[in-house]
């Protein structure tokens, strides 16, 4: 029997380059040697105000977007978090056995909460939400970004100290990162992560961004004030540009050297974006085809959701019998 992954995204902002090299990418590799579980976590997108109709254009972008990527929902299940209500029951039932203490030392929400006059209950219980997420599918393998480890380490935890308390029930899951492209920068701050939620135009190369979009959007992006590549000495913003080529083109380090040492800033920034251009055009060509056949997407997440429907309602009722809580007959 295959390992079973849990990976999701948020449905808000824009899908960009980043996730798709460090998430979408890796999930299309892993769907082959594990049975995969890929979620639209639309439950903590809304932890803050998302207006509606956005909201829910952006459930049904993420999801064409998997699958345009190359998740195939034949072998991968297709999920949107909402519409398997197993994920907010086993949340409740985490959040009585997760000391508040554990959350307040969470960074994220700290991060998150400094930003907004008035903070919701949900942002502080998020990552009891990303547990129940894991747990109740038995997930052993989470493939998440460094900003999530944090989580994934609290869902270590919580899960330890529910099978502490109640006998052995949950399976503890482990992390598994890509080695390569897992980490892309902003093309303005190559200093930052980049972001679905940084407002700057010029901040992130979006999966559904035209030719001409890109072009401008690399045509801006920082560099430094030496004239060419010099991998003696790569400045950070320059050193994005070349780390996001690799991992499009997959070239080798020597081949990188060879090829981008002592060219023009100018150059590198065309060649990026012609690379990056080249590797969508099939993501997009195939995005519109998918979005444009009437209730195939309707179709596919909810193949998913009847196919997981029983693993998650058997994890509540094994829970709920461990708690002592009533189980339905």
């Amino acid at each position: 029997m295959k390992p079973r992954v849990l990976s999701g995204v948020q449905p808000s902002g824009n899908l960009h380059i980043g996730n798709y090299l460090g998430a979408l990418k890796n999930w299309v590799r892993l769907q082959h040697d594990y049975e995969c579980i890929y979620c639209i976590v639309d439950l903590h997108a809304v932890t803050v105000y998302q207006e509606p109709k956005e909201l829910l254009s952006k459930i049904r972008e993420t999801a064409a977007l998997f699958l345009a990527a190359g998740i195939d929902p034949k072998i991968s299940s297709v999920i949107v978090q909402s519409s398997v209500p197993a994920h907010a029951e086993l949340a409740w039932m985490l959040t009585c056995v997760t000391p508040m203490g554990w959350l307040s030392r969470m960074t994220q929400f700290k991060a998150k909460s400094e930003k907004q006059e008035t903070v919701g209950s949900g942002l502080f219980q998020y990552p009891v939400l990303m547990a129940a997420d894991i747990l109740l599918y038995q997930a052993a393998i989470v493939p998440v970004g460094d900003d999530q480890s944090q989580h994934l380490e609290l869902t270590r935890d919580v899960a330890q100290r529910f099978n502490s308390l109640y006998g052995d029930t949950f399976v503890v899951p482990e992390t598994k990162l890509p080695a390569v492209g897992a980490r892309v920068m902003g093309l303005d701050d190559p200093l930052k992560k980049m972001s679905k939620s940084e407002p700057g135009a010029g901040h992130a190369i979006a999966l559904l961004d035209p030719p001409d979009v890109i072009r401008k959007k690399f045509a801006r992006a920082t560099t430094d004030s030496n004239p060419c590549v010099d991998f003696g000495g790569l400045a950070p913003g320059v050193e994005n540009l070349l780390n996001i080529f690799q991992a499009f083109a997959e070239w080798p380090d020597e081949r990188m050297r060879s090829h981008f040492a002592g060219m023009r800033y100018g150059e590198l920034k065309k060649q990026v974006a012609e690379m990056v251009i080249g590797r969508l055009e099939p993501l997009q060509s195939r995005y519109r085809e998918i979005t444009s056949e009437p209730g195939y997407l309707d179709g596919i997440l909810r193949e998913g959701a009847d196919r997981v429907a029983p693993l998650a309602n058997a994890t509540v009722d094994l829970v709920k019998s461990r708690m002592g809580l009533y189980v339905r007959p």
